[in-house]
């Protein structure tokens, strides 16, 4: 576990197909397509960061594990 009590996200896979669209997967099943200058940047920043985050952001996945340490915390009461 990383600091503050959240993991870090895995199970996401990309692949470019042959038309520029980044199709990124998250346990085998279709979680989004990426077109035109978005695929290109996703592309380009994904050798800087790390993937795994970046394609958990992308689709929307990157808050599981941690909403229970938010929940406790002094100001969420």
């Amino acid at each position: 576990m990383s600091p503050g009590g959240s993991r870090r996200p895995t199970g996401f896979a990309c692949q470019t197909r042959s038309n520029g669209e980044v199709l990124i997967t998250h346990h085998g099943k279709p979680a989004a397509i990426l077109r035109g200058h978005e695929a290109q940047r996703f592309l380009a920043r994904l050798g800087m960061v790390d993937g795994q985050e970046s394609m958990a952001r992308l689709t929307g996945h990157y808050k599981h594990g941690n909403e229970g340490t938010a929940q406790a915390h002094p100001r969420n009461r």
